[in-house]
């Protein structure tokens, strides 16, 4: 009741600021309109007695513009339910269209009357191209469907893949809604296209697929595009809106129009003003909701004129994928750092794929995301996924002035109170080649304190070939001592980290107190450190747990394509049975005293 009273107040608000002279049941006799056909009565509730008390309105002025008039009460009602569809009109001498009848004409030349709505023909790559600008009804369907799928659809059906052109498909009839779905879906089950509410006669009609049709069925399984464009309207949006729910079809363009499944303009009384109402509403099964006046969102979203290559590379992409995804499979079997892992992800990927998963995949990033997804949860490691194929930079041979500005931002020192000395880094290299100038700029300058804290809180990892080295030095050189056991799959052999006998500079040595931070950032090679540190014995560590990451992955082309997987190929032979990234180093946190 409220909201129909807003609704007749907001109408005579607008019509008092027009200063209008008009027939004091004009707005009775149109929001009895509404409140008859609107397609939405819950929107109206309590529109009867609100009616009754507009008849009663004195304040209603006379009008000498009743287009200005039409416009202010097209605004009151837009405002007031908030749908662009309703609308008021002046048309003094508007004849209603009568829906056309069926020409009596012999089919074939129905057929070629259609035939200029329709374009079909076949695009390189074996690809089905079917353009559509009416779709046409059941009574039409069943006159001329022998001439239409001998001439225009078994011309396309032996394709393997198609486009379905909508983007200039602007009427239909509903009754054709399942026709075309039906030719994309299998016979069975019966799958519930849509429901479709009238108003007028208080029913809804339920639109299932047929199980019988006229030609043989394109299928389920042979990729489907559909185009659209801002012009897409009405049934045809009922279609894109089907095939897109029942995840068949790939949409591909702009945002279609938001138009109605069926709308009617009525005649207000004795005037010759008209409302333009939707009458009827559609109701998708799988959502729940509707496409009218928001229209249906593509896929993937392109301006119209680009939509046809956009969906042409669509399906050139999907016909690689069962083969790229297989030869991800085999990459990850043949590499990954864990062999029964690795088997097993391998196998479970073809899988996933084989149900279908990937169908639908319109893009490359889409599909390198799928990929790093499906491997995260197969194999429950981080560090296997799709990656970009960074290329390496060059070596340079920075000179000896360059080297030591960037070892003294890369390294940072302290020495605290109680001769407790500091050193951060935060990315682990191939220091060999530079350890002489670190030892006497950076280890020099805490090699002779007390105690140390070396803080790996932002430490994202690197290269490990220098983590024996740096291990090293928190032991005592009279012998040798294991750190960890690495395990390599390309040669399926396992070498023992040792620690080295000659270094530069001297050894920090085994008695002294050793604090190692660490937060979630910590990662890689840092970690190697970390847990070779903590099962020694040798540190303690405080801070939070660590990232859980990798020995350095090696990077791996997927087939003949620009797709890439990060594989790692080593690890920690420690816990041969886990992949590194599934067991966090977790540390409770600690406080020093003194």
């Amino acid at each position: 009741m409220a909201q129909a009273l807003l609704l007749l107040a907001s109408l005579l608000f607008f019509s008092n600021v027009a200063h209008c002279d008009f027939s004091p049941t004009l707005i009775a006799d149109m929001a009895k309109i509404l409140m008859d056909n609107y397609c939405s009565p819950e929107k109206l509730a309590g529109m009867e007695e609100a009616i009754d008390a507009a008849r009663d309105n004195t304040e209603i002025l006379s009008i000498s513009d009743p287009a200005s008039l039409a416009s202010v009460l097209t605004d009151g009602v837009k405002q007031t339910i908030f749908d662009s569809r309703v609308q008021v009109t002046y048309e003094p001498g508007f004849v209603p269209a009568k829906p056309p009848a069926i020409p009596d004409i012999p089919p074939e030349q129905l057929a070629e009357m259609i035939k200029g709505t329709v374009k079909a023909e076949v695009l390189d790559g074996n690809i089905g191209y079917l353009k559509i600008q009416h779709i046409i009804g059941e009574e039409m369907a069943q006159k001329v469907g022998p001439v239409l799928v001998e001439y225009i659809w078994d011309k396309i059906l032996p394709t393997s893949a198609m486009i379905l052109d909508f983007r200039s498909a602007v009427n239909g009839e509903l009754s054709g809604i399942p026709y075309i779905v039906s030719y994309y879906t299998d016979p069975e089950p019966l799958i519930h296209i849509d429901s479709v509410y009238d108003r007028t006669s208080d029913v809804t009609i339920e639109l299932w697929s047929m199980p019988t049709l006229l030609g043989k069925r394109y299928g389920n399984s042979k990729p489907l595009i559909i185009l659209t464009s801002k012009n897409t309207l009405g049934i045809a949006e009922d279609v894109v809106y089907c095939l897109k729910n029942l995840k068949r079809a790939t949409i591909v363009g702009e945002n279609t129009a938001g138009g109605s499944i069926k709308i009617n303009k009525i005649k207000v009384g004795d005037t010759d003003f008209y409302v333009t109402v939707p009458v009827a509403k559609s109701i998708n099964p799988i959502t729940g909701k509707s496409w009218e006046v928001n229209g249906v969102a593509p896929d993937v979203e392109v301006a119209a004129e680009d939509a046809l290559d956009a969906a042409i590379a669509i399906i050139k992409l999907r016909a690689e994928i069962p083969g790229l995804v297989q030869a991800a499979a085999t990459l990850v079997a043949d590499n990954y750092a864990f062999p029964s892992i690795g088997d097993d992800v391998a196998e479970k990927l073809g899988a996933v794929a084989a149900s279908g998963e990937y169908n639908l995949i319109p893009t490359k990033k889409e599909l390198e995301a799928k990929l790093s997804a499906d491997l995260l949860k197969l194999s429950g490691d981080k560090c296997l996924k799709a990656t970009s194929n960074i290329p390496a930079l060059p070596p340079n041979n920075p000179m000896p002035e360059m080297l030591l500005e960037l070892i003294k931002v890369s390294f940072h020192t302290d020495v605290f109170e109680n001769n407790i000395g500091y050193l951060r880094f935060d990315m682990f290299g191939d220091f060999e080649h530079v350890a002489k100038i670190i030892a006497e700029h950076v280890w020099n300058k805490v090699v002779d304190t007390d105690a140390l804290i070396v803080d790996l809180r932002n430490n994202v990892g690197g290269s490990t070939s220098s983590i024996a080295g740096f291990c090293s030095y928190f032991f005592d050189g009279d012998k040798q001592i294991v750190l960890d056991h690495v395990y390599d799959r390309p040669s399926n052999t396992t070498r023992d980290l040792l620690t080295l006998t000659q270094l530069t500079g001297r050894r920090y040595g085994s008695k002294k107190s050793v604090i190692v931070l660490t937060s979630g950032a910590t990662a890689g090679a840092a970690e190697e450190f970390v847990f070779i540190m903590k099962r020694l014995g040798r540190a303690m560590i405080i801070g939070e747990a660590t990232h859980g990451g990798c020995h350095p992955p090696e990077t791996f082309r997927v087939g003949e394509s620009d797709i890439f997987l990060s594989i790692p190929i080593s690890h920690s032979d420690t816990c041969p049975l886990m992949p590194p990234s599934t067991h966090q180093i977790i540390f409770q946190i600690s406080y020093l005293e003194g």
